[in-house]
Order: structure tokens, then C-alpha cells, then sequence
């Protein structure tokens, strides 16, 4: 039985693993003859006091103790087992079809978008030209959202599944090492697309399918249990277990469902603007001064407040950042924010959004399903009028926010399509914009030097999570009405990023080989 040590260093140590084998050691009350290994297992930065430290957590192995080494992914052959279906290929989905080889089944993965090379001639072409393409951008396409939003994989979901063996596939196809070990992990918007390849190669290689340019168009129903997906409104295919895994941008699947009388919800989400900073700053209010010390990463943040009743908080926060187009459609803008694996561009930015309910909607109708999503659209497309009916996004410094102002200038911006100055209280909601105002006047006074008119707000920022839930049985995980099909991950409303997502498409594809092993113990 290994022993785990707590210990504190300085960050300059960060990398004097003789220092800190010493330091455990003392800790632990141990002699380096006693242990037969040892490893880092977790790491995170203290900065809550002005010495800054970074905590470990040591394990030890004693002299008689073995340290197991279980491979992280043991595929199997499955070229001619049974098949599934997997719609999407972003973090639900690939997660889904590795499963599903492991478990012995073939994953057959439909994805709308195009491959991850294909797909970066789409991204440029909205970053230079304003052209939107419906099925290939920044949401749709190899990777889903995830590929092109950062690819910070810490969660909060401890319960809803295996963290670590999720975050152990990410290592098996390419990924640092380092993100078994820190507390924040992070791989970076430039790594991902190649660690996403892998998987894919690997889900061929083993039997699985991928097909590119392929969107569920419609679904045949028999006594409400799936029989067979139309894909591109042309071909029919027969499955009896459909992972619906399609992010929370494929509106049209929402439509779809609705059409086939397939029950869907109205869910919480939340909108507000991509605020953007100097890194700089940022470092110097996280690090208490010490923004220059080159053992320290660049800093973020995490705030909440709670505003008339309703919570404001920051999302997706992006140290060394950039803030990316993430438009579905040509006539709406919408932002989200990425780094590089070394987050060692000149900005920090973060979506500072506010936590919206049905029922706080001025439209809300208890039957109807869409009065999030329509909301989310209406301002979505009120910034896209606003800036000039191109990828431009309207935008405001921060304090001529609060105060009303519009801003004369601005200080340079990583949004590359442009940004144009309008007074954003004009545009957004007033559901949204004065507890902006007030959070933000909030937030200046628990980050001291953060409520500044060197901060430029870009709107909107509105696809924080699916503003509809597909509602699915908590067993078995299939939609409570329909038979085979498993709404999954965060277009579903059962995950709100990369590592939950992908837990999220492990359980479903588990249910259904519980549901099958069932079935061949007990056939009808």
C-alpha cells in the first residue's frame, strides 16, 4: 500500500526533484533505503499569501511494494462485433467510441464537420473573411467545440465518473504527462487537433468507423425505441443504440426532436460578455507584485457574485489568451476564448456571464422548450446587427460599461475579425447588463486593479452550456421515452466541458453494454 506526503516549496523548485524527494522523505519520517519509488501526484500553486508556494502531494512505494502499471486503453478487435452509432465527434462522442472498443462494440461516428486539417481553412475564413460555414467552424466539426476552446480539463464532476482514466487517454495519444499531475490541467488549443487525430486513427485502426460531412437528419421511430438515423437527408442506416453526443450548438437537433414529438426542455444557461485583459495585470494581482518570477505561470482567475438573485461568474478563463469567433450561422457573432499550451500570448481573457433560468425570461411559457434558445439567438443576432452584420463583435472598455459611456478607442485585441464600439447597455438585455455593471464593481474590489478601463468587454458570450436539456432516464441513461437513444455530454445538458463531456460518453456507451449483456442472459 503506497503512503501519500503533503509538502509546500518554492517554485523555483518546482523542477529539484532531489529537493523534493528529500523534503518528502523528512515529512514521511523515511529513509531513501526504505522506499522502493516515488512519484508527484498532485500539483498546485498556493498563491493565497504574498510568499508564493506550490503544494505537492508525494506517493511513496516501500521496499516489498509493487507498483501497478494498468495501460490505460486495451482496445479490442472490432471489425465485425456490433454496432453502435455516435452522433458528434467531439469530446462525448470520441470518448464514446473508445469505449465502445474496449468493450468490445463497434462505434460508427457520424460527425456534420469536416476533419481537423479540413476544418482550419473554415476557421480562417470566418477570422479573415466573416464567412461563416453552417456545418465547419468552431463548434461543428472533428473535436467538437473542444478541439478550439482551450483544452482545460479540470472538472468538478468527481462523481459523475472515472476522472483519471479520462485524463489518461488524453496522455495515451499524445498528450504531457504533466496533466495527470497538475490540479488545473491544461493541453493547449495548438496540441489538441494532433491528440484528436490519434484517436481517431485508433477507433479506425481497431474496427470503428468515422464518417466526415455526415448530419442526422432525421430519426425512424418503432414503438418508441430507434430503429434506423437518415444522414444528409439522403441515407438511411439501421441502429438500435444511437448516442446522441452533438454539442450544445446543434440547434437543429433540438428542432429535429421537437418535430419527431421526441421530449425536450428548456434549461438554465448563461450569457453575458469576453472580457479581456493585460496578462500582465492579471499576474500582478494573483502573484501580489511578483509578476515577473519565471517559475510562475501565467495567472487566472475565478470570481462569483450574486446579483438581484441571480449569479454572475466567470467562465472558461483563458491565461496567455486568445478570444475566437464562434459563430454557428453568418448572421449572429458569438465569442469564446483558447490558449496555447504555453498560454504565452499578451492577454488573459474569461467569459463574465450570468447564470439565467427559464423562468426569468420574459417570454417563458412552461411548454415551451425554446425560450432559452431563442433568447440566446435574439442577442446573438442584436450584437451581430450592432457591429456592422460581419464577424466584428460590438464591444466596450469596462468602466465606460458601468458608466454608460461609449468608448472612444481602445487598447489592442486578440479578436481578429475586429471589434466596433458601441455602448453594449444598448444591446444586451437589462436582465444581463445591470448585473454586469454591478459585478463587476464587485469584482474590482476582491481583485484589486481588475475593475479598469484598460479591460475591453466583447459580446456576447453565449454558449457556455445548452440552453435545452434532453431529458434521459438517470438508469439507464436512454431519453425517458425513446428506447436507443442516449442523450449525451453537453448538448444534451449533462456536462459542462471537455473531461465531463467525455465521462459522460464512457457512461452511455457502459449502459449499453449493460443493456445488451441483459439481453443475452435473458432473451426474450
Amino acid at each position: 500500500m503506497s503512503q501519500l506526503i503533503q509538502i509546500s516549496i518554492l517554485p523555483e523548485q518546482k523542477e529539484d526533484h532531489a529537493f523534493i524527494l528529500k523534503c518528502g522523505l523528512q515529512k514521511a519520517k523515511l529513509k531513501s533505503s526504505e522506499i522502493k519509488d516515488w512519484r508527484i501526484r498532485k500539483r498546485s500553486i498556493d498563491a493565497r499569501q504574498k510568499q508564493i508556494k506550490l503544494n505537492l502531494q508525494l506517493e511513496f512505494w516501500l521496499q516489498g511494494e509493487n507498483k501497478k502499471e494498468i495501460p490505460p486503453f486495451i482496445p479490442k478487435n472490432v471489425h465485425s462485433a456490433e454496432k453502435i452509432a455516435i452522433i458528434g465527434a467531439g469530446p462525448a462522442g470520441l470518448y464514446a467510441a473508445l469505449r465502445a472498443i474496449e468493450a468490445g462494440l463497434k462505434p460508427v461516428i457520424f460527425e456534420r464537420g469536416k476533419d481537423v486539417r479540413s476544418r482550419r481553412r473554415d476557421l480562417a475564413k470566418i477570422n479573415k473573411e466573416h464567412v461563416v460555414n453552417p456545418e465547419s467552424n468552431y463548434c461543428f466539426g472533428e473535436g467538437g467545440a473542444g478541439t478550439y476552446s482551450d483544452g482545460k480539463l479540470y472538472t468538478r464532476s468527481k462523481k459523475r465518473g472515472n476522472v483519471l482514466k479520462a485524463i489518461e487517454w488524453f496522455v495515451h495519444f499524445g498528450a504531457d504527462p504533466d496533466i495527470l499531475v497538475d490540479a488545473h490541467p491544461h493541453i493547449g488549443t495548438n496540441k489538441l487537433p494532433k491528440i484528436i487525430t490519434s484517436m481517431r486513427e485508433a477507433i479506425i485502426e481497431f474496427g470503428g468507423e468515422v464518417h466526415f460531412n455526415s448530419k442526422l437528419t432525421d430519426l425512424k421511430l418503432e414503438n418508441q425505441q430507434i430503429k434506423s438515423i437518415k444522414i444528409n437527408d439522403k441515407d438511411w442506416f439501421n441502429f438500435t443504440d444511437v448516442v446522441l453526443a452533438t454539442g450544445h450548438s446543434a440547434r437543429d437537433i433540438f428542432y429535429l426532436l421537437h418535430h419527431k414529438k421526441i421530449k425536450i426542455e428548456a434549461k438554465p444557461f448563461a450569457l453575458g460578455v469576453r472580457v479581456e485583459h493585460q496578462q500582465e495585470l492579471i499576474n500582478s494581482i494573483q502573484y501580489h507584485g511578483d509578476d515577473n518570477n519565471p517559475y510562475l505561470p501565467p495567472a487566472s482567475y475565478s470570481l462569483v457574485e450574486q446579483v438581484e438573485g441571480l449569479g454572475v461568474y466567470s467562465f472558461c478563463m483563458c491565461p496567455g489568451g486568445i478570444i475566437a469567433p464562434c459563430a454557428t450561422n453568418q448572421e449572429e457573432v458569438v465569442t469564446n476564448g483558447w490558449s496555447p499550451s504555453k498560454r504565452n500570448n499578451p492577454y488573459a481573457n474569461s467569459g463574465i456571464v450570468v447564470s439565467i433560468s427559464p423562468e426569468d425570461l420574459p417570454n417563458y411559457k412552461k411548454d415551451n422548450p425554446f425560450v432559452c434558445l431563442e433568447f440566446q439567438q435574439e442577442v446573438e443576432q442584436a450584437c451581430w446587427e450592432a457591429a456592422g452584420k460581419t464577424q466584428q463583435v460590438p464591444a466596450q472598455r469596462m468602466i465606460d460599461f458601468v458608466e454608460g459611456k461609449v468608448s472612444k478607442d481602445f487598447p489592442k485585441t486578440s479578436y481578429q475579425p475586429g471589434i466596433v464600439s458601441v455602448d453594449l447597455n444598448q444591446i444586451l438585455p437589462e436582465l444581463i447588463s445591470r448585473r454586469l455593471e454591478k459585478a463587476f464593481v464587485a469584482f474590482g474590489k476582491k481583485m484589486k486593479g481588475y475593475y479598469t478601463n484598460e479591460a475591453v468587454l466583447h459580446a456576447p458570450e453565449s454558449r457556455t452550456s445548452s440552453p435545452i436539456l434532453i431529458p434521459r432516464n438517470t438508469e439507464t441513461l436512454e431519453h425517458i421515452e425513446i428506447k436507443g437513444l442516449y442523450p449525451c455530454g453537453e448538448g444534451a445538458g449533462y456536462a459542462g466541458g471537455i473531461i465531463s463531456a467525455a465521462i459522460d460518453g464512457i457512461n452511455c456507451v457502459d449502459k449499453i453494454v449493460e443493456k445488451i449483456a441483459s439481453s443475452s442472459q435473458n432473451p426474450s
